[in-house]
């Protein structure tokens, strides 16, 4: 049996605030999402989030840049 999200395309961004990284995936489907934050001492947070169907316009507003999935994954591995 086909798994359900296979076919998802996931959409990353990225803002840094006073030397902090987060980074956010947007599961444009199910309106949910996670977000990776990394402190400038390398500390990471995560958590996973619940969209609306403005999440885009917000975080454009927020002042969000479009990202790449290998960065959110390599941060979420620890591997960055």
């Amino acid at each position: 049996m086909k798994k359900m999200n296979s076919n998802i395309v996931h959409q990353y961004f990225k803002k840094e605030i006073d030397g902090a990284k987060i980074l956010v995936r947007v599961n444009p489907i199910h309106w949910s999402g996670s977000e990776i934050s990394v402190t400038p001492a390398g500390g990471v947070g995560f958590r996973e989030l619940q969209f609306d169907n403005e999440i885009f316009a917000d975080l454009q507003i927020d002042g969000f840049v479009a990202s790449s999935a290998l960065e959110f994954n390599l941060y979420l591995n620890g591997l960055a």
